[in-house]
């Protein structure tokens, strides 16, 4: 019996993960049967993770929270989009053992902003929480959009500097940014997996015209009720980021490009 082409997710923690059911849709969509799966790696683990799963017949891979750094040193070539991020979150073997990296991220979360969410980034000044992966994944698509400014800011001050050095944006500790200032906060931390919320005045939402969570469902909760609570006009999570990356990974190991939309609606259906 043929094998269903393979490809995976790979995470620490990784059981929440809906990636799984988005890429079967995809599948339904193009008339294909395949299989994905979640794999939770070790911190310190993944290349060993990652070449087993290879090694097995696996045809792609995603990569999420903590690896995405760990995939840009795994891979032997980058896309233009990984290049600029230093951060990988697909994963596409060459064969002969090698691999390239993509980053979807930030097409994923700039179309959802834009396209679902209707909030231009143009001319707006964007505030990102975090400095890791998935912050450093988006920063060179958000540019691309022309915004008037972006502040990076994370619990490390050091990480959000050098994350700040590496795309020419500013840095700011979380107690100094500057109230009333920003129209779209992105938080890009993994604190919601965990219940914690950054710890950010209420005052930096006042005039936010979106609140965005860069994970999704009830782990997004605390942070975009407090966003809420503190003054701003609209909330997202991640869902719609998390399909468009999705798809957009789909199309690069297939060959296929998914209709994002009705994925989406039966993801919030769920």
């Amino acid at each position: 019996m043929k094998q269903k082409p393979r490809y995976a997710v790979f995470g620490n923690p990784v059981a929440h993960s809906k990636s799984p059911q988005i890429h079967q849709k995809f599948a339904e969509q193009e008339n294909v049967e395949i299989e994905y799966e979640r794999i939770f790696a070790e911190i310190g683990g993944f290349d060993e993770a990652a070449r087993a799963f290879f090694a097995a017949g696996g045809l792609g891979a995603n990569v999420t929270v903590p690896f995405k750094l760990d995939a840009y040193r795994f891979v032997d070539e980058h896309s233009d989009r990984a290049l600029a991020a230093g951060a990988v979150n697909t994963i596409i073997p060459l064969g002969g053992g090698r691999f390239r990296g993509d980053n979807s991220d930030g097409v994923g979360l700039v179309n959802d902003i834009i396209h679902a969410q209707g909030v231009e980034v143009a001319g707006k000044n964007v505030l990102l929480i975090g400095a890791g992966g998935a912050v450093r994944g988006v920063i060179p698509v958000l540019l691309e959009k022309n915004p008037a400014s972006i502040v990076i800011a994370n619990r490390t001050d050091e990480k959000a500097r050098e994350a700040a050095e590496r795309f020419g944006i500013e840095s700011l500790p979380l107690a100094e940014l500057p109230a009333a200032h920003f129209d779209i906060v992105i938080n890009g931390t993994s604190g919601g997996l965990s219940g914690e919320i950054p710890a950010v005045a209420p005052e930096v939402f006042a005039q936010c015209s979106l609140a965005y969570d860069m994970v999704y469902g009830k782990d997004a909760e605390p942070f975009l009720q407090f966003a809420r609570s503190s003054g701003a006009a609209k909330t997202a999570d991640g869902l719609g980021m998390l399909v468009g990356q999705a798809a957009f990974s789909y199309s690069l190991w297939r060959g296929f490009e998914p209709d994002i939309k009705p994925v989406f609606e039966y993801m919030k259906s769920l």
